[in-house]
């Protein structure tokens, strides 16, 4: 079995981000079997560990995963160099929470976060085929051809994509909306494709992740899922992600 850094473990905990548990560990808040640790990489074997912090015995968290709706033009990151508003400003701020995955910042809709990266991490994976639905809006309209090409033939820097679904939902003359089904979340991945059949995104909307639906929850609002939405989406993937800790 690996061994892990104490910072991680905290941070695999669903505890904090390892940023944070690197600075209780260097201001010796943590101990571990009852003895305080300074180092932040400290090694660790697995995570079935007796910690405390501030002398109160802790324990991996009950995962938690809550929905947003991301608005357009906010950045998913707890900070921002260039000040732009980030997406924790519209979620609480406890639990700690991280996201799953990325919209960038001129994308918009359905964005997950959970305290659990473990399991996070495992809905991300390729390997799973986990879809993920967007609606986007461009200009001018594509040709089914066109479509065809995008779903079956794309290739972004040298690698081929995995197959995915694209099909025309609406037109309006000059504009078209697009729905796309990814198994895979490469940077930039949609608009990539789409500028390199020449055409503008005007808008792009994820609505779904698996099988988690956006709905009418509007811009900036937030809920928590269920257990049983999250025990639905567990089970899209493949076995890997019916697991939970298995190191």
């Amino acid at each position: 079995m690996p061994r892990l850094g104490l910072a991680r473990v905290l941070s695999k905990w669903g505890l904090c981000s390892r940023t944070v548990a690197a600075q209780w560990i260097r201001a010796g808040r943590v101990a571990v079997d009852g003895r305080i640790v300074r180092d932040p990489e400290a090694p660790q074997r697995g995570l079935d560990l007796w910690i405390s912090i501030d002398g109160i015995p802790q324990q991996r968290a009950r995962r938690q995963v809550l929905m947003l709706h991301k608005k357009r033009g906010v950045v998913v990151s707890r900070s921002d160099e260039r000040g732009r508003p980030t997406v924790f400003a519209d979620i609480p701020q406890e639990p700690w929470l991280a996201p799953i995955g990325r919209l960038d910042r001129a994308s918009s809709g359905l964005l997950l976060f959970s305290n659990d990266p473990i399991w996070s991490q495992r809905l991300l994976d390729p390997a799973g085929h986990l879809p993920k639905t967007y609606r986007v809006q461009i200009r001018p309209p594509l040709a089914a051809e066109a479509l065809h090409h995008i779903a079956t033939a794309s290739v972004l820097d040298g690698r081929p994509c995995l197959p995915m679904e694209v099909r025309a939902v609406a037109c309006g003359g000059k504009t078209q909306w697009l729905e796309f089904v990814l198994q895979e979340g490469r940077n930039r991945q949609i608009r990539r494709l789409l500028e390199a059949q020449g055409v503008e995104v005007l808008r792009l909307i994820r609505i779904a992740f698996g099988s988690v639906i956006l709905g009418d929850l509007a811009p900036g609002s937030w809920r928590w899922l269920s257990e049983a939405e999250i025990t639905a989406l567990e089970s899209m993937g493949n076995d890997e992600l019916r697991k939970t800790y298995d190191t």
